[in-house]
């Protein structure tokens, strides 16, 4: 195969002349600037992204934990809710005899 057969067909001539084009317009100042500028602004983005997902992340797993830590401690609540009950209870009780005179 000659390389001018293999230049003369027209799939090979079509993709020759847009990789000129597409080398063309990297020199182009503008189009440089324009890249850099894109490539910048995807990391920042990427950057905040990251950031957020984590901040999310520690969200949701503080919200798991609470709601776990809330299930452990029922029987813990239960229990000094009875002894405040007791206590409640021993505290309206008179401490005297009930036909006691008041001491003077």
């Amino acid at each position: 195969m000659r390389v001018s057969k293999f230049f003369r067909e027209k799939k090979t001539r079509k993709w020759l002349w847009v990789g000129l084009a597409a080398y063309i317009g990297l020199q182009i100042y503008f189009v440089q600037e324009m890249l850099a500028a894109l490539i910048l602004f995807t990391i920042a983005f990427v950057v905040c992204a990251i950031v957020l997902a984590i901040l999310y992340l520690v969200d949701r797993v503080g919200q798991w934990s609470l709601g776990w830590a809330g299930q452990q401690a029922k029987p813990a609540m239960e229990l000094a809710r009875r002894g405040l009950n007791a206590v409640e209870a021993v505290s309206k009780k008179q401490l005297h005899r009930p036909r006691s005179e008041p001491a003077r």
